[in-house]
């Protein structure tokens, strides 16, 4: 069950003190049935995040990547803010296009795709993928022939990310060129490149080495007498607030520099956590302890194969406030 609420924020001495008076009176009214853990979402938190994003990166057109946080109402709030969308599955396509989204609006960002979903993605009119591998331009050219290609390059080294995606998906510099090759053999548009440098990012200064490669790119494609290329995917990595303007002022700066001289180039990026991390506040009961010794251990109604994931994936180390 989901309910809408609304507060004014000057009524409230704090925002996380609204939360949990919110969290609070949920509780209190709820049957025993709907006595389990629940998500308080904040869309005026996506609504700040996102014109935080219009300000810092003006140029970039942001795609949401929605295995992040496929929470409906998160994707509802960023469709009508006019956002993109980064899908890596059928299932991820049909919950945007169920929101009324056109598929020119979305990236199926998914280097390895199985046939089904691919010829699902061409029957949507879901037309932009990535590539990584040869076999995957004799695929598209297979099940999706009118499917135009984004090159995902690898991110560069020593990026100091908590999870490296370079070292599952990604073109090395040295098979830049044969995987163009073997796009322009099959007839195949390639579009323009892409790259994800790992998230969430602890030196923004990658970005510019990976913009740079990406320039690169495209100026190899062009000498081999392709189609000039109009995409450019930065992929995600961002977190909010201070990082992210610092990660914007590189962005700016590396795009001025290594694609100032072509102006046609669509640049888009790929956040995730950007836009979710600071927006759910996950309220969850105590349904157990255990005391040994001194130490006091607590089992809750949520754990690493729900919301707490990332323990597992960005070791995250969680510190829950007491409600009682």
């Amino acid at each position: 069950d989901k309910k809408l609420l609304s507060y004014t924020r000057r009524n409230a001495l704090k925002e996380k003190d609204a939360v949990t008076d919110l969290i609070r009176s949920i509780i209190a009214t709820s049957s025993p049935v709907q006595r389990t853990a629940f998500h308080v979402f904040r869309i005026d938190n996506v609504l700040e995040l996102y014109s935080a994003w219009r300000r810092g990166l003006p140029d970039v057109r942001p795609y949401y990547a929605v295995k992040c946080n496929p929470e409906p109402a998160l994707l509802g709030a960023l469709a009508e803010l006019g956002a993109g969308f980064d899908c890596a599955s059928r299932a991820e396509i049909e919950a945007v296009l169920a929101l009324g989204v056109p598929p020119s609006s979305i990236v199926y960002a998914n280097p390895c795709k199985s046939e089904p979903h691919l010829e699902y993605a061409a029957a949507a009119g879901v037309n932009l993928t990535t590539y990584d591998t040869e076999e995957e331009v004799a695929k598209v050219k297979r099940c999706h022939p009118r499917c135009e290609l984004l090159l995902r390059l690898k991110g560069p080294d020593g990026s100091e990310t908590t999870c490296d995606l370079g070292t599952k998906y990604g073109a090395r510099a040295d098979e830049v060129v044969p995987l163009l090759r073997a796009a322009q053999r099959a007839g195949v548009t390639v579009a323009g490149v892409s790259f994800h440098v790992g998230s969430p990012v602890a030196r923004v200064g990658v970005y510019r080495a990976a913009i740079e490669s990406a320039r690169a790119a495209f100026d190899e494609a062009a000498a081999l007498g392709m189609p000039p290329m109009r995409v450019l995917d930065i992929g995600g990595g961002f977190t909010a607030g201070a990082s992210f303007d610092d990660a914007a002022a590189v962005i700016n700066d590396a795009l001025a520099r290594s694609f100032g001289d072509l102006p046609c180039v669509e640049v888009i990026g790929e956040p995730g956590r950007y836009f979710c991390e600071t927006a759910f506040t996950l309220a969850a009961r105590v349904i157990g302890k255990r005391t040994r010794g001194e130490v006091r251990e607590y089992w809750i109604d949520d754990g690493l194969y729900g919301s707490l994931n990332n323990i597992l994936m960005d070791h995250k180390v969680q510190r829950p406030t007491p409600l009682a």
